[in-house]
């Protein structure tokens, strides 16, 4: 089983301070010791991070608070905590500002002192870590957003009757899952999928998209491939993050008639559809090469009509409900969602 004691570094010229820390903290916690600040330094380069670094003050060659100082140049995540037989506010106001303290304790320390003060670290070096993921999370999030609009953007370049439409259908699809009842993390799954539902059609010619007579079967057949193309692009996805699953599925109908694969029913994911509500909807109110805008009572009623055969009843019904009684209306504007 792998280690999960937290890493704890002391440093001190004292040997038998060292080995009664040691003892002390050793069965809770995986102890290291120095007997230099260079020392430290040299073992810290060369093994995993510890969380925390309990270091003397005064010590030959190379002082607590200039060991702490290069500790948090190299090392800023760990908490830092200076002991000190010489205890007075210049040392203090010295620790703190050159060595970024996190606690300034006096020796003699008692043992429960030394304890409470090791806790706190640790707790102290977890919200360190927590706020540092949380910040990544949050770039990884603008990354992302920026990477899903550019793809949304790079499809509907190919067709210009697919302006906006990803935009729309996500707009459509949030509004109806908030009805649904979706968690966030549904949200946002549902989301980048719904933004990159027709991510496929980049593999369709542009040709095909465009062209404003019927298209023959050999063609109409490899528009139909645009959901398979989108799964296989982004199926590494992971399997927390559905988003392939259900660009694969937008156009699967609850009786089976839909494709690629003729799911029906339950074996739809929930996502996939409220997409399809939604695509359908706001394919019916655009103008296309081959045909208007049928307007949204025309599609309404589709949707009203292939309720539990076709589409999902409580979509449907939400997204009737969103228009007829809710007053919905598509955004004017990419992310106005």
């Amino acid at each position: 089983m792998p280690n999960t004691k937290a890493r704890v570094l002391i440093v001190d010229d004292d040997t038998n301070l060292l080995e009664s820390m040691r003892r002390q903290f050793s069965a809770r916690h995986e102890v290291l010791t120095a007997q230099s600040g260079p020392e430290a330094l040299e073992l810290m380069a060369s093994s995993p991070p510890f969380k925390v670094v309990i270091s003397d003050f005064k010590m030959a060659g190379m002082d607590g608070i200039h060991f702490l100082s290069r500790t948090a140049e190299l090392y800023p995540d760990t908490v830092r905590i200076l002991l000190t037989g010489f205890a007075n506010l210049e040392n203090a106001v010295q620790a703190v500002n050159q060595g970024f303290i996190y606690r300034f304790l006096s020796k003699p320390c008692s043992p429960e002192t030394l304890d409470q003060a090791l806790a706190d670290a640790l707790r102290q070096h977890g919200l360190v870590e927590a706020q540092r993921e949380n910040y990544s999370l949050k770039r990884f999030k603008t990354l992302l957003e920026g990477i899903v609009l550019g793809f949304s953007a790079l499809v509907e370049a190919r067709d210009p009757y697919l302006a906006g439409h990803q935009t729309r259908v996500t707009a459509l699809s949030l509004a109806m899952a908030r009805e649904l009842g979706f968690g966030p993390d549904d949200m946002d799954i549902l989301r980048i999928a719904a933004l990159l539902h027709d991510i496929g059609k980049v593999y369709v010619p542009a040709d095909f998209l465009n062209r404003p007579g019927i298209l023959r079967d050999e063609e109409f057949s490899v528009i139909k491939m645009h959901p398979e193309v989108g799964y296989d692009i982004l199926k590494n996805l992971g399997e927390d993050w559905p988003v392939a699953t259900i660009i694969r599925q937008h156009h699967e109908r609850m009786d089976g008639s839909g494709y690629p694969q003729g799911l029906a029913g339950d074996d739809i994911d929930k996502g996939a559809r409220v997409i399809a509500v939604a695509d359908v909807v706001d394919a019916m109110c655009s103008h296309r090469p081959y045909r208007p805008s049928l307007g949204i009572d025309v599609a309404l009623a589709e949707i009203e009509k292939g309720r539990g055969v076709l589409y999902d009843s409580r979509a449907a019904d939400s997204c009737l409900r969103l228009f007829r009684e809710k007053g919905f209306q598509f955004p004017l504007a990419v992310g106005n969602f």
